[in-house]
This record gives structure tokens, sequence and C-alpha cells, in this order.
């Protein structure tokens, strides 16, 4: 590959639209990124989806790409009404049954790659530690580090054993946060200590487990590194998840269009301070001149020595080993097959079987049993 090219498997971008245009076949060939991002704005049907996955694959056939959604369940849910859509993860949490857990993963799995989706930025490993966070509540699945691990564990294999790469997120943990890193920089003072009892173990079980990715967090932990936010930061990326948690997987940052960033740094700088720092591959989820500026300053800090080709190499053999699990050898989807799976009748049972055992426990919905008290209905554009 050349330079170029190498540095276009280390993004993952979103587009506008709900097929492939010609400028977007166009942007993509020229710019060859290593995935993309599908959002509410790009979907309508379980034909269109097929069709817009496989108009996508169809453009870079040497390398193909990782295509992933925010399909969490609840208010994070991207899918249309024909899929099985679950429950925010909160409740599910409720229930306490890390079999429920999986068979709603192994579920939603098997419906992703049916219309040719084979990445879920899910789960959420982040512990509802603070009623007053304003983005996280009821993705959690709850207040307790322990449940939020049982639960994320087994959420990671029903994705994974399906063959859909999971995306544990925020690390190093965004539940004890007061503001939206969407809207602006959080920060967070809990001492180490604290991080080290609540917010990390979920995401240390599941390095154990061997979950294939995980995203970052637009947060600055002054316990960690008291300047930059974890996506930013060599302390948290490269000291503490890569050498002392030991973590040999795929590294995603949150958008970084998010104010949290851009606010803060350009596309370009933003770009190479993550990647830098020790993240793998960057996400940009709407702006296509962010995207190439972001590649244009990757590529000059490459050529000026800022990053080194052995660390360039060291991301995309990641990266490549994580394709060759997920994605080779690379078949298309036919939307016979996808009409099959999406919503099929053994995909609504299970979800009528859950709704039974929530209607089980006693509706004591507090801050306590894992749930936010406050209401948010709105969706979360970028998560």
């Amino acid at each position: 590959m050349t330079l170029r090219e190498q540095i276009g498997q280390l993004f993952m971008m979103g587009f506008t639209g709900t097929t492939v245009t010609k400028d977007l076949a166009s942007f993509l060939t020229a710019s060859k990124p290593g995935g993309v991002i599908f959002f509410r704005r790009n979907i309508e049907s379980v034909q269109q989806i097929v069709d817009l996955t496989n108009g996508l694959q169809k453009l870079l056939p040497a390398q193909p790409l990782l295509i992933a959604i925010d399909q969490e369940g609840g208010r994070v849910s991207r899918l249309p009404h024909e899929f099985t859509i679950f429950p925010p993860c909160g409740q599910l949490g409720q229930c306490n049954s890390s079999e429920l857990a999986y068979s709603a993963a192994a579920t939603i799995a098997k419906e992703l790659r049916a219309v040719g989706i084979n990445m879920n930025m899910a789960p959420v490993l982040d512990v509802n530690s603070n009623p007053d966070n304003p983005v996280i509540g009821d993705r959690a699945f709850g207040a307790s580090p322990d449940l939020v691990g049982e639960m994320g564990l087994a959420t990671i294999g029903g994705l994974q054993d399906n063959l859909v790469v999971a995306c544990g997120k925020h690390f190093p943990g965004h539940g004890d946060t007061a503001t939206d890193s969407h809207k602006e920089l959080p920060v967070v003072d809990a001492g180490l200590h604290r991080l080290r009892e609540t917010e990390f173990p979920p995401f240390q079980q599941a390095i154990r487990y061997g979950v294939s990715s995980l995203m970052t967090a637009h947060v600055l932990y002054r316990a960690l590194d008291p300047e930059a936010p974890a996506t930013l930061s060599s302390a948290v990326i490269q000291r503490l998840l890569r050498e002392e948690f030991r973590y040999e997987g795929v590294v995603f940052t949150d958008d970084l269009e998010m104010h949290a960033i851009i606010d803060h740094d350009g596309i370009g700088e933003a770009a190479v301070r993550s990647f830098v720092a020790g993240c793998d591959v960057l996400l940009i989820c709407k702006d296509q001149d962010r995207v190439m500026t972001a590649m244009q300053a990757m590529e000059r800090a490459v050529k000026d020595g800022r990053i080194t080709q052995e660390r360039l190499d060291q991301s995309l053999a990641r990266v490549a080993k994580l394709k060759a699990r997920y994605l080779h050898p690379y078949k298309p989807v036919t939307i016979s097959d996808a009409r099959l799976v999406v919503g099929c009748r053994s995909h609504k049972v299970l979800l009528d079987s859950w709704h039974k055992a929530y209607a089980r426990i006693p509706k004591l919905k507090s801050f306590e049993t894992g749930q936010a008290t406050s209401s948010h209905d709105s969706p979360v554009t970028h998560v």
C-alpha cells in the first residue's frame, strides 16, 4: 500500500445520504478509508441497507470496509422498525441476566450481519456512577461495576460469536461526568483509587475476555492526565491501556468532530495527537472535508517524522488482524437472506420474553437500580 492508502486504513468516516452517490463513490475511492459508520440519516429499510452495504464494499474490493453502527438499544438505536429493537441497557441490567444479555446481543449481531453491517459500537462499559450525567444514564447497564462488567462480557460474547466486531466504550469511563462531551469537554476530578475501584473494572474484564475494540472518551481525568482528555493522552492510551492493562486490540477514537475536541484543536491536529497518543482508528462522523484535512495532516506528520513508520505499522497490523477475523473472506449479502433473519419470529419471541422478564421486576426506577431518573428521549447524534 502507498502511504496515502495506509493512512486511509486508519480512518472511519460518516457521510450523508442513503445511497452510494457519484460524489460519495469518488471520495471513497480516493481516500480509501478503513471503515464507515451509519447513522439514522443513512438508513431507510432492509432493502436499502443491503443495497448500500453491497455498494460500499464493491468500491474497495482489495480492503473490505468495517461498516459500523451504534445499536445499543433504547434511545441509541439507528435501525428501522423492521429490525428487532431492544430496550435500553439500563433496563436489561435490571433483569441481571447474562444469558438474556448474550441472547439480545446475538440477535442484534445476526440481523446486522444479514444486511452487511459488521461492527456494533457497543457495549457501553461505563458505570452509571453520577446521577447528574447528561449523556450516559440508561445507556449503561447500571451503577455497579460488577453488574456492568458481567453484562458487558455477555454482550461482547453475543456480538463477537456471531462475527460482529464489538467496541466497548468509553474508555476509561464516561459515567462520572456531569457535562456532555458532544457539547463541551467534561472534567472528572475523581482520584485514582476511585477510578480503579469503579470506572476501570468493566474495561479490564472486557480486555481479559478478548474484546476486539475499544472507544476512547473525550473526557479529561485530572488524576490520569491534568492537561489532555483521554483521546489525546498517551498517559491514558499508551501507558494505562496498552502497557498496564496490556490491551492489544484496536482503539477507536470517539467522533473527533465533537465539541470536547474540535473546540480546542483543529481536526488535523486532533487526528495526529490522538494517533500519537496510541489510538489506531480515527472517527470523523460527518464532514468529508474534515476527513480529508485529517488525512493530509497525518500524511504530513509521517513525512515530518512526528509519526514513525514503526508506529504506523503497529496500528495497521491491528486493523488488518481485526479485518482478517471478521471480514475475510468477504461475501456480499442478499435481500432474500436478510428478510429471513431481520425481525424473524424467533427474534420477536426473544424480545417478548425480555418484556415479560422485565415486567416481573419491582418498578423502582432510581439511580440505585442503575437507571437514570431523568428522561433522555432525544436521539444521540454521535456517541
